[in-house]
């Protein structure tokens, strides 16, 4: 192949990688909207979708049974509602609202809002701007829950904390009707566990039997939490997700919801809103057949969540039903112990399969020395060394066509504008001197699944969200403040570059001169983690570059003194 042609594939690479990345973006952007503004965490109304069971000829017991109606609103104001229900342990801060006995806010007292900051992440709230919670409940036509609206519960007192040492909390919440109905709703909480237990005990006291069904579900705005750095955040994903046994993960953007609203029977299974970092999912009995479902309310409230089975209690019985759910931080570990497949809910995108094995290499390393930042330093090391011989394989070829590239001169200006003639002898002399000029693509094509694969580890991973390097930069998640490390990156580009033989048609030369200056802006903005991975990365491969061509040199020069 002509040494403009191999120019020419270079610079189709850099551009290819660019074109990815812009794609990447606007993918984010699609699934973005405008961001508004996070409220005040203050609640306020709260409007309730309720769903309805339906009827049907088939049995009761049949999960065909249960059906989805169109919308069903009630609007309470928690001014003139019970006291919340304030609930804290170690690692989060709960509060439940006895209207229906929901869950409206959730604060992650280990993950604070700002670094060096006090205020933890709330993670959902009842603001009428972000409004993000979870309701569960029993519906049934003798209650506790209703077409018309949810049960008030009563509880023994409004403030609960998981003591030091104590295994377990429980917050219990009592309705009872006139006949004689006396439901139970028992959140229990565990030390450094964001997954809570949400089960009910149904005791029939009256005369006449009692028919339910158990329903959970997610309700949010469609207002992605404001970003208050400017960094170009490119999030895999924001909105819901079900898991079923056929498919055990499926996202459902909000658009989706806003053309369809799903209807699908699974056993076990679970629902889940995702956003950037964190999860909250509620999880059914995986034994339990349920129907998934997904509504959007007229006030924008974006719903998912599943109606269980009826069920049916006789005068004097008692059955209990279990569920989890889960609200806090998307670690894996945590994720797949609450749910077979909510770890899925961290996406790595198509490269998924790079990006766990990266991901779990600087988790080993993290481990042994405490710092992400030299995680992925020692990482980038531990690539370079995996790849080694195909790069020196490559740079022999580069250097090799540095050396001949005083004698292509030659040739083209022996044969003019005969470009027929000048290919022909340009690979002739490419084959008498054993070069192959494709080689020196090879490093790029490698690193370009590596760099972004590296890429979604940085964006999904939590455990880098305000993680430290060393000196300036404090938040490898997010970009150098100063700019360093991205003109560091052009720095080592523009080096490495100078060691490849320059293109011989100027304009070439001049394009290829200009991409570090391109890259540097073009990636200003992007995390300092994967600025560190590049510079490290570019710097590896120009030390050895540089020592491959100076032994080859050596090598050649010994044998011409011979």
């Amino acid at each position: 192949m002509p040494t403009n042609m191999i120019d020419y594939l270079r610079i189709a690479l850099y551009a290819t990688l660019i074109i990815i990345l812009l794609a990447l973006f606007q993918a984010w952007d699609k699934e973005h909207p405008k961001v508004i503004a996070t409220a005040s965490v203050e609640t306020s109304a709260t409007n309730n979708y309720v769903p309805q069971v339906a009827e049907s000829t088939q049995s009761a017991n049949s999960s065909a049974a249960i059906a989805i109606a169109p919308s069903a609103t009630q609007t309470a104001s928690v001014a003139t509602a019970p006291n919340i229900i304030h609930v804290t342990t170690d690692v989060i801060k709960a509060d439940i609202n006895p209207l229906g006995g929901n869950i409206i806010q959730v604060q992650l007292l280990k993950y604070p809002e700002e670094r060096n900051s006090s205020t933890p992440f709330v993670l959902m709230n009842d603001s009428p701007s972000t409004r993000y919670i979870a309701q569960s409940g029993l519906l049934g036509a003798n209650g506790p829950d209703t077409s018309k609206g949810q049960a008030t519960y009563t509880t023994d007192q409004t403030e609960y904390t998981l003591a030091n040492g104590q295994k377990e909390l429980q917050v219990k919440l009592h309705w009872q009707n006139q006949d004689g109905l006396v439901v139970t709703k028992i959140f229990t909480f565990h030390p450094n566990e964001y997954e809570i237990g949400v089960n009910y005990l149904v005791s029939n006291q009256s005369k006449q039997p009692w028919a339910g069904s158990l329903y959970l579900q997610l309700m949010r705005k469609n207002a992605p939490p404001a970003d208050k750095h400017g960094f170009v955040n490119f999030a895999t994903f924001f909105g819901a997700a079900i898991s079923s046994p056929e498919k055990p993960f499926e996202k459902i953007s909000f658009k989706k919801m806003d053309s369809n609203n799903l209807n699908q029977t699974i056993t076990g299974g679970w629902a889940a809103m995702i956003q950037h970092y964190f999860v909250s999912a509620w999880i059914p009995d995986k034994s339990v057949t349920s129907q998934y479902f997904t509504h959007v309310t007229e006030d924008g409230l974006y719903t998912v969540g599943m109606i269980g089975p009826k069920v049916e209690v006789k005068p004097g019985e008692q059955i209990g039903t279990t569920s989890k759910f889960y609200a806090g931080p998307a670690v894996a570990d945590n994720l797949e112990k609450a749910a077979p497949g909510l770890q899925l809910t961290i996406d790595y995108g198509w490269l998924w399969i790079i990006s766990a094995a990266i991901f779990w290499m600087m988790q080993k390393i993290h481990s042994l020395i405490g710092n992400w930042g030299w995680s992925i330093v020692i990482v980038t090391l531990l690539i370079k060394l995996m790849f080694y011989h195909l790069s020196a394989k490559s740079y022999r070829s580069m250097s090799g066509l540095k050396k001949l590239q005083p004698r292509i001169n030659s040739l083209k200006e022996r044969f003019g504008d005969d470009k027929q003639k000048f290919t022909q002898a340009t690979l002739e002399l490419y084959r008498k001197e054993k070069v192959n000029p494709m080689s020196g693509c090879l490093p790029i094509l490698i690193q370009i699944p590596v760099f972004i694969a590296l890429y979604w580890v940085l964006i999904e991973s939590v455990q880098l969200r305000q993680a430290p390097f060393m000196f300036w930069i404090q938040d490898l998640s997010t970009y150098d403040p100063y700019y360093i490390l991205p003109v560091m990156m052009g720095l080592s580009m523009f080096l490495q570059q100078r060691l490849n033989p320059p293109p011989p048609d100027p304009m070439q030369a001049k394009l290829m001169m200009l991409m570090p200056v391109v890259f540097t802006i073009l990636f200003a903005k992007f995390p300092a983690g994967l600025m560190l991975y590049w510079f490290v990365n570019n710097t590896l491969s120009f030390l050895q570059q540089w020592y491959i061509m100076r032994s080859m040199e050596k090598a050649s020069n010994s044998k011409k003194s011979k």
